[in-house]
C-alpha cells in the first residue's frame, strides 16, 4: 500500500518516467528510434543517388530523434505489410505518409495529423477531353492503376466502383502504366501526383483537385499513451516555432531536391 501511495504521488507530481513497457522508454533505453516507411513516396521518403533516404518524413524523423537525444534508424518496409511489421516490433513508429482511416485505427493508434492531402488523378493526355473528374471514370471501359494497399485503391473501390481496377506493388509500376498508355488513369496522393505530372507534361494531365480528404499521421502500437502524448506535444511545438514551416517549404514549395534522385 505504501509503495502504491508513493508511485501515485510521483505520477501526480510528474516525477515518474513513462509507463513501463512504453515505446518511449524502449527508445530511450536503446538509444535508437526505429522508423518504418516505404521509400518511394515523393516527397515524403525517397532514396537519393548515394542510396541514402531523404524526404519530408525523413527530416521530421531526424528532428524527432534529435529532440529525444537518440539516433534514428530507418526500416524500409513494403506498404502492404507495414502495419503488421509495426505490431511485431520491427520498428517503433510508422512515419511514412500514412492516411488515418477507421480501419487502420482499429489496429494502431495515430498521433495528431501532421499534414492533410487527398487523392487526385493523373490521366493519359489523350483522355483529358473526355475525363474532367473522378466520376467520369466510373465505367468498365476505363482502366485505373493504383498501388496495392493504399487509400487510393480504397477510394477507387468506394467512389469509382465500375472502373476496371489494376493493382501494383509500387507506385512507380502503377504510374508507368499511364505513361506507356496501358491504363487510362493513375490514382494516388496529391503531392506525389503533382510531381509525377510536372515531370511528364507531354504524356499526362493532372486533375489536381483532390476528391478525398486524407489526414496523414504517425502510427504507433495501441495502448501507449505516453508515446502518443510525446509525439502530439512535439508536433504542436514545431508547428508553433516555425521549424515545421521551414521543412514544408523545403519539400513542397521547392523542387530543388529532385536533382538528388536517381
Amino acid at each position: 500500500m505504501i509503495k502504491k501511495l508513493i508511485l501515485s504521488t510521483l505520477l501526480f507530481c510528474g516525477l515518474a518516467s513513462a509507463a513501463p513497457g512504453s515505446t518511449l522508454d524502449a527508445v530511450l533505453d536503446r538509444g535508437v528510434l526505429r522508423v518504418g516507411f516505404d521509400a518511394g513516396y515523393q516527397p515524403f521518403e525517397m532514396t537519393n543517388k548515394q542510396g541514402q533516404y531523404i524526404g519530408f518524413d525523413v527530416d521530421l524523423a531526424k528532428m524527432v530523434a534529435k529532440e529525444m537525444g537518440v539516433k534514428v534508424e530507418f526500416v524500409n518496409t513494403a506498404w502492404d505489410g507495414i502495419i503488421p511489421a509495426l505490431l511485431t516490433d520491427k520498428f517503433d513508429v510508422i512515419m511514412g505518409g500514412m492516411t488515418v482511416t477507421p480501419q487502420r485505427n482499429l489496429r494502431v493508434n495515430f498521433a495528431d495529423p501532421y499534414i492533410v492531402v487527398g487523392q487526385t488523378i493523373v490521366l493519359r493526355k489523350d483522355k483529358a477531353d473526355e475525363i474532367k473528374s473522378f466520376s467520369d471514370l466510373n465505367d468498365p471501359k476505363y482502366k485505373i492503376a493504383v498501388k496495392l494497399g493504399t487509400t487510393g485503391e480504397q477510394a477507387v473501390k468506394r467512389l469509382i466502383p465500375k472502373a476496371t481496377l489494376l493493382q501494383f506493388e509500387t507506385q512507380d509500376d502503377a504510374k508507368l502504366e499511364v505513361i506507356n498508355g496501358k491504363v487510362d488513369a493513375f490514382v494516388y496522393d496529391l503531392p506525389y501526383n503533382a510531381i509525377f505530372a510536372s515531370q511528364n507534361t507531354g504524356a499526362v494531365v493532372h486533375l489536381d483537385k483532390p476528391f478525398t480528404f486524407e489526414p496523414l499521421a504517425w502510427a504507433i502500437r495501441k495502448g501507449d499513451q505516453d508515446t502518443l502524448n510525446w509525439f502530439n506535444n512535439y508536433l504542436r511545438q514545431i508547428k508553433g516555432d516555425g521549424s515545421y514551416d521551414r521543412l514544408y517549404k523545403k519539400w513542397f514549395e521547392s523542387n530543388a531536391w529532385l536533382n538528388q534522385l536517381k
